[in-house]
């Protein structure tokens, strides 16, 4: 019988620090998981909640017959050597590029849309600002280097920069009705050599561009990041698309 007490005794015992081991078992794993909490912030918070940086494409638009804006190919090249995603196309594809550029936006694929045209690519920029708008994306900024014939701007665009030649073929851009945005008209007549065929490739503004790109990309989606719902499609295309076809 003393036995069988003295037995009792002992597994209460063993069972007594079997609880507490236990317990202290579950504390341990707990604050190990605090720990690594604390040392990876990232973990404390859902995936969705974190900024990322921005994921921008550069569309740059050639103007007539395709072959005369080889300043777009260039900048392009440099674009890429930093990183940076950046594609040449025809302006006769305009509406093309403005869908391409929604799709990757409402993708998730990029966050950030660069435009960047010369000549009759610069005189579609407009309408494919206004395309976008209409599906309800913004675009980050564009840049347009002497669109030949007036164009007005309407839609969203972060920042909107013309370069144009004062005494030759560009023109200024003109706000239209449902413009959000800033607008800049910068006349760049003054610099030596410069004419509508040497704009795209001068050294100067190319490197203008570039330094205008880097900054919008290095700045993030911005406020305009969101996506509001799309405008109804206007029943007739702007004239300033079907005028760039046949301009240089």
């Amino acid at each position: 019988m003393k036995s069988d007490k003295g037995n009792m005794m002992l597994f209460g015992r063993f069972a007594s620090l079997s609880a507490s081991w236990s317990v202290s078992l579950r504390a341990a794993a707990i604050a190990m998981v605090l720990v690594g909490l604390q040392l990876h912030p990232s973990m404390a918070r859902p995936a969705a909640a974190q900024a990322g940086p921005a994921r921008a494409h550069v569309f740059l638009v050639r103007g007539v017959l395709n072959i005369f804006s080889l300043g777009m190919d260039q900048m392009a090249s440099q674009l890429q050597q930093q990183g940076i995603t950046a594609t040449v196309h025809n302006h006769i594809f305009w509406a093309s590029i403005a869908d391409e550029a929604a799709a990757e936006y409402k993708s998730g694929r990029i966050n950030t849309i660069i435009l960047v045209g010369h000549s009759s690519g610069a005189t579609a920029l407009p309408d494919i600002v206004e395309r976008l708008d209409r599906q309800g994306v913004p675009v980050k900024l564009a840049v347009g280097l002497d669109s030949v014939f007036h164009t007005s701007l309407s839609g969203r665009v972060g920042r909107y920069i013309n370069y144009y030649v004062g005494n030759g073929a560009g023109t200024r851009v003109a706000e239209a009705k449902g413009f959000s945005g800033k607008l800049e008209n910068v006349d760049v007549e003054s610099m030596p050599g410069m004419s509508h065929l040497t704009i795209d490739k001068n050294a100067i503004i190319q490197q203008k561009v570039i330094a205008e790109i880097d900054a919008a990309v290095r700045s993030g989606p911005g406020p305009v990041h969101a996506v509001r719902k799309p405008r109804p499609v206007a029943a007739t295309p702007r004239s300033s698309a079907s005028r760039a076809a046949v301009a240089n």
